[in-house]
């Protein structure tokens, strides 16, 4: 499986944006499930010296992941692609009672060029799963709106303890076909 060469932004420099915004706010927990569109960002992370990389057998680990990083005085980052929202319903009610700060940063599927139809439903409905959950929601389609939108979800997030997700649009990532 990869991007079609016909995405937007064929030279993804985004995921290097998102790593330079990532350490400026001094993120040292990045847990995050294995996902083609955020590749390149995890390989910064693993390769960084002052973040940890933490893979997750599934999603809502990250939610409760992030509040432990916090009681120990470290901020984090939950990396996800939109199809593992729903796993984290239940998660989510943490972050209202624990008061801790919440960023993730999810891939999105099943809107511009999907192929399959099951990544449509969550894909779909994503925001509003977010929305619904108090978590207040960014989006970027185009790699020149990254370095911006990161910016204000890290500021929110950490400064002012807002709970935010950003939507990294299936144009922005390129949509996935599978090939032989």
């Amino acid at each position: 499986m990869h991007a079609r060469a016909d995405a937007a932004d064929t030279v993804p420099n985004w995921p290097d944006d998102i790593f330079a915004t990532l350490q400026r706010f001094d993120v040292r927990q990045v847990p995050y499930v294995p996902d083609a569109g955020h590749s390149r960002l995890i390989q910064r992370v693993l390769g960084s010296s002052t973040m940890r990389g933490i893979a997750l057998t599934t999603e809502e680990e990250g939610v409760a992941l992030l509040a432990g990083a916090w009681a120990g005085g470290q901020r984090g980052v939950l990396l996800m692609q939109s199809s593992g929202v729903g796993n984290c319903i239940n998660m989510l009610s943490l972050i209202p009672i624990l008061r801790f700060p919440f960023l993730t940063l999810v891939t999105m599927r099943g809107e511009w060029g999907e192929f399959n139809p099951w990544q449509v439903p969550m894909g779909s409905t994503t925001q509003g799963v977010f929305e619904l959950s108090g978590v207040k929601v960014l989006r970027a389609s185009h790699a020149a709106e990254v370095p911006a939108v990161l910016e204000a979800a890290a500021a929110q997030a950490y400064n002012a303890l807002t709970p935010t997700a950003v939507l990294l649009s299936q144009r922005l990532i390129g949509a996935k076909v599978f090939t032989k």
